[in-house]
């Protein structure tokens, strides 16, 4: 366990990062294996805490799961989602109660296609896999949201030539899926879809360089899945707007919060936006890091009031991770935190929340091979 402690840092570091000089966070080991672990995911009801990621250690990638019911303190044994001949990437989890539920890619058959499983019964026995789609071109990158009494996964898919962003869902828990929908119909490439839902509304965003550039935009349904509105576009800025993620909050789930890494200050930096009317209006967005170095692949938890953005960052001179909190739905910010210090490299962080307790899982090498690790401090 990490004490509670004053983090000294360099001038030169401080002179680029504003850090916050106290922080109290456990951390875990949630991997010790002899290949690679990757791009951990994680999902938190109550006690109960989840993490799923990508693993080389059988000589093709394969999906991996590991529970804690005690908060993050003890964690039961690695379950191996997937026994498949090819690589099985880029996991997503979501949890409802006992009910959890995994989509990833996988090429066994030749191309790469998503693939769903689930677990009712806190992830200790997985039913059988479901092919989410069958197309001659890539699916890749799926992300998962419960949204009421639905199941719904976005993905990209360059079957029609191009990248484009993909929606389906399910109503009877996964049991039978409807027929795909297409979210996008774009000359450029649309790409890295993330998906949040609340009771009958989903929201739905990407990149996107069909104007000249990538940048982040938006669509909305407010019937669960059935119609989408118009997409509307969130950025426009001179440079690259890339790898957005977003979450819901506020009363009713009104609230809307966006991040993603833009390329427009010359190096990538984080970015905010907010919606207080379910996205009908964006405010202005916020630029949460100043960085000499590269601020990525942000991720971004939130409840009540507090939000949680994490990111990768270089700045150092190798990739750690950090963070930032808003205590009042993102009008403002506190100091940056720096949540680790490694040798290696750490990356690709995943953050989420329960009532008492902030989670923060993420990749690292610093053992000599990538391991995944979870850190919590509470809230």
């Amino acid at each position: 366990m990490i004490k509670s402690k004053k983090i000294i840092v360099s001038l030169a570091c401080m002179a680029i990062l504003s850090v916050t000089l106290r922080a109290a966070w456990t951390t875990k080991r949630l991997t010790s294996n002899a290949g690679s672990s990757y791009y951990p995911a994680i999902a938190v009801d109550g006690a109960n805490v989840y993490v799923a990621w990508y693993d080389y250690t059988p000589g093709n990638a394969e999906i991996y799961f590991k529970r804690s019911s005690d908060g993050g303190s003890t964690w039961q044994a690695s379950k191996r989602i997937t026994f498949n001949s090819g690589y099985s990437e880029y996991p997503d989890i979501a949890v409802n109660g006992s009910t959890l539920y995994i989509v990833y890619a996988d090429d066994t058959a030749g191309n790469s296609d998503i693939f769903f499983r689930k677990s009712s019964d806190n992830g200790s026995t997985w039913q059988a896999a479901k092919r989410i789609t069958n197309n001659m071109g890539t699916s890749n990158a799926p992300k998962i949201a419960i949204s009421g009494a639905n199941v719904c996964v976005v993905w990209w898919d360059d079957t029609p030539g191009n990248s484009e962003i993909y929606f389906r869902k399910s109503t009877d828990g996964g049991t039978t899926w409807q027929s795909a929908k297409r979210l996008t119909n774009h000359s450029g490439t649309s790409y890295v879809p993330d998906i949040v839902g609340y009771g009958s509304y989903l929201y739905v965003v990407w990149y996107d360089c069909y104007s000249g550039s990538n940048e982040i935009y938006f669509r909305r349904s407010i019937d669960g899945g059935s119609t989408w509105q118009n997409e509307k576009r969130l950025t426009s800025n001179a440079g690259s707007s890339e790898c957005a993620a977003n979450a819901v909050g506020g009363l009713l789930g009104a609230n809307l919060y966006v991040t993603w890494q833009d390329y427009t200050p010359g190096n990538f930096d984080i970015y905010f936006i907010r919606s207080l009317d379910r996205g009908a209006t964006w405010q202005t967005a916020m630029k949460l890091t100043n960085n000499s170095g590269a601020s990525m692949f942000p991720s971004i938890a939130v409840s009540g009031s507090n939000i949680y953005v994490a990111w990768q960052d270089d700045t150092p001179g190798n990739e750690e991770i950090y963070m930032r909190k808003s205590a009042d739905s993102g009008a403002t910010w506190q100091a940056t935190q720096r949540i680790t210090h490694n040798m290696g490299r750490s990356e690709y962080p995943a953050v989420a929340l329960s009532v008492s307790n902030q989670y923060m899982t993420y990749d690292d090498n610093n053992s000599g091979n990538c391991e995944i690790y979870l850190k919590f401090s509470p809230l």
